[in-house]
């Protein structure tokens, strides 16, 4: 029998995903735990095993589909000696033959079918010509809905993607192209499409210079009506955006970075972010960072400044235990343990690693750690255990030179730790003026969980763990 291969949940947050390579084939024989394919969730890009044994028999959804529901079919697994190739798909003798010819792929042959388009019609675009399902729905749009008067409507309907300026006729384009259009303020009207049937492709936007299709314009018009002929002078009014013609590359979002977008624009929308910064003197915390390496070099760790400050958050939140909380509607959910999420440039984007359990580990093991989750966050292998959670968030941007910035909470946490860069300043050391290695840390609170005053409670806790460092080992 045949087993339906279902696009996986791979995290309790992920509703679709995009899969991103298939590393299976029709007629590949696949194992318990073999892997399949590349899924790229809404926070990294995972690997996809088999639970059963069987023959890959049907791939349904090809690799770089975006926005694949969650328990959608995916493939289909012949098991018990079935064949790997769905025999019952090509029923029918005489049409088939004619439409079995030209190669398209399952869904644009499953497409054709449902809309009576006979696959002879129709030019491929894809590798080696083979016909895509964008192929087809150019070929609906273009009305190619009649598949047994195509031979005959052939050459009368030939001309018809010439005509594509003509006012009042629907202009059949791209979704890119159209984006582009839009943003280049050109009037689709005046492109001549190079695609299937006509169709106006991202080339044929980007391609499209106004003075040729202003000039040209007159000449297609005269035969309507005069008049209309200078009505598409206005395609060149300056926007707000400024100079449209300034060259640029279209990149389409990732789902790390459309869950980013959603996540952080919904904190600042709903959340009541109060900011408070202390100037910390990171002079002693220098000097035992330097000593601790030395001691721990046999063992080949290397402490980071960072290591030891997400140490002094851990240790500083068991001591301000109020701001170790999450705002939970109508109650407050206070955490006895510390779980440290740190913010992780990636690739593919921001992400957050936690370590948990912070304030009850050593300074070696924070490290080892970190390092660990930090690689496997740039190589987008975190595992959902690894980013998930977390009851407080450190931000880091000391080593690119900032100064101080003001973070945005990562919610359901209440508070998030913007560390800037330290530097040689002006201090206060022992009632005298001295030069010391000074740097600001911002702290950003939510406000319906967190008072003020337990916020500077929180601040004032950390800035006195890091000038005096040994309480972040004992």
């Amino acid at each position: 029998m045949a087993l339906d291969i279902r696009m996986p949940a791979l995290s309790p947050t992920m509703e679709e995903g995009t899969l991103a390579k298939w590393l299976v084939k029709v007629g590949d024989t696949v194992s318990s735990g073999d892997v399949m394919a590349e899924i790229e969730t809404d926070k990294a890009t995972m690997e996809f095993e088999a639970v059963d044994e069987g023959v890959i028999a049907e791939i349904l959804i090809e690799a770089g589909t975006e926005g694949v529901k969650v328990g959608a079919v995916i493939a289909r697994l012949a098991i018990e000696g079935e064949e790997a190739a769905p025999a019952p798909a090509t029923p029918a003798p005489a049409p088939a033959a004619a439409e079995d010819g030209p190669a398209a792929t399952p869904t644009a042959r499953k497409l054709a079918e449902q809309n009576g388009i006979a696959l002879g019609s129709i030019t491929g675009t894809g590798p080696k010509g083979k016909i895509t399902k964008e192929d087809v729905e150019a070929a609906i749009a273009a009305g190619g809905g009649a598949a047994t008067p195509a031979p005959a409507a052939a050459p009368a309907a030939a001309p018809a993607p010439a005509p594509v300026a003509t006012s009042g006729e629907r202009i059949i384009a791209s979704p890119l192209a159209k984006r582009i259009a839009a943003d280049k303020g050109i009037d689709l009207a005046l492109v001549k499409g190079t695609g299937p049937n006509g169709r106006i492709v991202k080339e044929d936007v980007e391609s499209f210079t106004p003075g040729a299709a202003a000039s040209a314009a007159p000449a297609a018009a005269a035969p309507a009506a005069p008049a209309p002929a200078a009505q598409p002078a206005p395609v060149a009014v300056p926007t707000l955006g400024g100079d449209l013609d300034a060259p640029y590359e279209v990149q389409k979002l990732n789902n790390v970075r459309k869950v980013i977008a959603r996540r952080l624009t919904e904190a600042k929308q709903t959340i009541p972010h109060i900011y408070l910064t202390v100037d910390v003197r990171l002079d002693p915390l220098l000097k035992l960072r330097g000593e601790l390496n030395k001691s721990l070099e046999a063992d080949g760790v290397k402490l980071s400044v960072n290591d030891l400050l997400i140490k002094a958050l851990a240790r500083a939140l068991q001591r301000v235990p109020k701001c170790n909380v999450s705002f939970q509607g109508d109650a407050l959910f206070e955490y006895s343990r510390q779980d440290i999420s740190v913010a992780v440039a990636a690739p593919s984007g921001l992400i957050t690693p936690v370590i948990r359990d912070a304030g009850r580990k050593g300074l070696a093991q924070i490290s080892t750690e970190m390092k660990e989750l930090a690689n496997k966050a740039r190589d987008g292998k975190l595992m959902p255990h690894e980013y998930q959670g977390g009851t407080a968030s450190l931000s880091n941007l000391g080593m690119f030179g900032t100064k101080q910035f003001d973070a945005v909470i990562n919610p359901p946490q209440a508070m998030i730790l913007a560390i800037g860069a330290g530097e040689q300043r002006p201090y206060v050391v022992d009632g005298a003026l001295s030069v010391a290695t000074v740097m600001s840390a911002t702290g950003s609170f939510d406000h319906r969980a967190i008072d003020g005053a337990d916020g500077a409670q929180l601040m004032q806790a950390f800035q006195q763990l890091v000038e005096n460092p040994m309480g972040l080992v004992v």
